[in-house]
């Protein structure tokens, strides 16, 4: 019989942020019907994706990234560590889930990336999922770069707030850049060239 126990953690793990963003969304809302009504100057309003990047909880840029060691789904081991010290690759890393629409949509465009930049590591971790399910998904679709399901590190290492989180390991194994939402061939392209020079 399948287990729903990961699906059950993660609706209790988001639970409170999305009635947060609820409230968030609500009073936004209410905040520019009352401007339309008298004539209010328009209001901007913080960045999703700033909040969270901003997470005091979350590995930041020029620091250290937290290193793990998983077992990716062709067999191999991938351990961070081993990897900044011998392969002389920068590591983009990739955290998703199959249940999580985003994480699907963007998968093909960073299957592309990777096949179009050698020079990086990609290495995407599926956390709080169920191991079948993430590794029927990447079959699905045909991933070709490393997937790892997550044994509990990886989350707790990089505690996103929110699916997909991408993290950009610079070769010297400090993080480069941290970025929330989808990303996109083009995107990934233009970070690629900025961060690592290629």
């Amino acid at each position: 019989m399948e287990s729903e126990q990961p699906e059950s953690k993660t609706k209790q793990k988001w639970a409170p942020w999305l009635l947060l963003l609820t409230v968030f969304a609500l009073a936004a809302g209410v905040t520019i019907v009352v401007g339309s009504q008298f004539g209010t100057p328009e209001t901007t309003f913080p960045d999703l994706g700033d909040i969270i990047e901003n997470d005091p909880d979350l590995p930041a840029t020029n620091e250290a990234a937290p290193t793990f060691r998983l077992e990716t789904l062709d067999g191999d081991i991938f351990d961070l560590a081993e990897h900044i010290a011998n392969d002389g690759r920068p590591v983009i890393l990739n955290l998703w889930a199959s249940w999580c629409p985003p994480c699907r949509s963007e998968m093909p465009a960073i299957n592309v990336a990777a096949q179009r930049h050698p020079e990086v590591e990609f290495v995407g971790v599926a956390v709080e999922d169920d191991p079948q399910k993430a590794a029927d998904f990447a079959d699905e679709i045909g991933i070709t770069y490393r997937i790892a399901i997550d044994d509990g590190s990886v989350g707790e290492a990089y505690p996103v707030l929110g699916l997909p989180g991408t993290f950009f390991i610079a070769a010297d194994g400090t993080i480069s850049k941290n970025h929330f939402g989808l990303v996109t061939i083009d995107s990934l392209d233009d970070d690629i060239a900025e961060l690592f020079g290629s």
